[in-house]
């Protein structure tokens, strides 16, 4: 499979952030000397936010591929009124990206066609592809690993951007290094070990 014209975004500012995080958690991203380009006030707004924005990395993606550039956050803020992240204020947690806003948010923000799909087998991911540009499929963040064996499947988001019969390519917002990054190439079968056979198609 040729490199996609798809621009890579990490979910960090500084893509070699992801072995510190996995190391020292969102306190590593404190060390991230690039914070001010995701649109984060501070620099704690930033790490609290970055750990839970894979999906926004992937619509970064997808609108960069159309030749338009937005910070990380400032996205993840918007998606936030549609109901996309629902954020604790008491513990500071935030959960998401909750799918069905996140469609009502590309679709009304960015004129993108989206929909959420469940039950998907790997070999249709081609075919999904054929209808619609892109497809964030919901993998298990270990997928960087592809040699190992996931604990889970789900939990993380990725950009896949071609499939075939026998493999795919997906960009991965946390991988560690290029070869785990940008144009991440796949047989099927090891996909399919990460994935949760759940995700959101888009056109562009």
């Amino acid at each position: 499979m040729h490199e996609s014209s798809v621009p890579y975004f990490s979910q960090w500012e500084t893509p070699g952030m992801t072995l510190p995080v996995l190391a020292e958690g969102s306190q590593a991203l404190l060390s991230d000397p690039l914070w001010r380009h995701s649109g984060a006030a501070t620099i704690e707004e930033y790490a609290r936010w970055a750990m839970n924005v894979c999906g926004m990395a992937c619509l970064k993606m997808i609108l960069a591929a159309r030749g338009e550039i937005h910070p990380t956050l400032e996205l993840a803020r918007a998606c936030t009124v549609y109901g996309g992240y629902v954020v604790n204020e008491i513990d500071a947690s935030i959960k998401g990206l909750i799918y069905a806003p996140f469609v009502r948010f590309v679709s009304e923000r960015f004129g993108l066609g989206a929909e959420t799909m469940t039950n998907v087998e790997t070999s249709a991911i081609s075919e999904l592809l054929s209808k619609r540009r892109f497809f964030i499929a919901s993998v298990h963040s270990g997928i960087r690993w592809p040699e190992h064996e996931p604990p889970a499947k789900g939990g993380h988001l990725v950009l896949v951007t071609a499939a075939s019969q026998e493999t795919i390519r997906f960009h991965n917002p946390s991988g560690h290094d290029a070869a785990s990054q940008a144009d991440v190439t796949l047989p099927l079968a090891v996909f399919d070990r990460f994935f949760a056979n759940r995700g959101i198609s888009v056109e562009a």
